[in-house]
């Protein structure tokens, strides 16, 4: 049993012990290319979650690590099979169920990991701050943590070499070998703006992807993914641990 992962506490360990800090992972249920699972997202919020909660737990950080939720925003892949769609809006009242509880029972911090570009918290956290006063919200998107050109060699933001190789070495037994993957060329917007990206509209996935990656994964490697991984959740764990320090009020 691990006393920083909420699946795995029990009532009398919780019976009379209070957390400072509540992070919830968030992934997506989605295609990753030919090679890739569609729990992608799930399985990296998981590790990266839970990784990253036991390095801040060792740390002294009081952290509880709550079950992944395993839907995101999917709006653009509507015709990409068993892609599956939770709307902003949706998030929006299952995260303030998820708060109320946290307000009523005392745990007044919580943190978003998330693993899915799709979700984007902070407009609901701004409203949500509104409702819960007392609570202090973060969000992170722990793909962005981290500088990626001085770990892996092609660019890309779906399926690519980061993700094909943190897989690779979470759960190499999922992954597909890399002469099955597509090559994840994105067709650019014609759009100038866009391309810069400074101006933003959603991207209709079929429309962009033959393969629904984005980014060329072929030089993937698990060595790769591993260092990664362990860089990328010390970064996660000192935010936690940064949160848990710091005063309310």
């Amino acid at each position: 049993m691990k006393p920083y992962i909420l699946a795995e506490s029990n009532w009398k360990t919780l019976k009379d012990h209070r957390f400072e800090l509540a992070v919830l992972p968030w992934g997506a249920t989605e295609a990753h290319n030919y090679h890739m699972p569609y729990g992608t997202d799930v399985y990296e919020a998981d590790a990266v979650a839970s990784e990253a909660g036991r390095k801040a737990w060792e740390k002294g950080a009081n952290v509880t690590i709550m079950p992944t939720i395993p839907f995101g925003v999917n709006t653009g892949q509507s015709d990409i099979y068993l892609d599956i769609n939770l709307n902003p809006s949706t998030q929006l009242m299952i995260l303030k169920d998820i708060l109320t509880v946290l307000d009523r029972q005392g745990t007044k911090k919580l943190l978003i990991v998330n693993s899915h570009g799709g979700n984007d918290f902070k407009t609901m956290l701004r409203e949500l701050g509104l409702m819960f006063p007392e609570l202090m919200l973060f969000t992170c998107n722990w793909f962005q943590a981290l500088d990626k050109t001085k770990y892996f060699e092609e660019a890309g933001d779906h399926a690519d070499e980061m993700e094909t190789s943190i897989m690779m070495h979470l759960h190499p037994e999922l992954v597909l070998p890399l002469e099955d993957a597509g090559d994840g060329t994105e067709k650019k917007s014609v759009i100038r703006g866009i391309r810069e990206k400074w101006a933003w509209a959603e991207r209709k996935w079929s429309e962009v992807s033959a393969d629904t990656g984005i980014g060329n994964p072929n030089k993937s490697s698990p060595e790769k993914g591993k260092k990664y991984f362990e860089d990328v959740t010390d970064k996660v764990a000192q935010l936690m641990v940064d949160i848990c320090e710091v005063k309310q009020g």
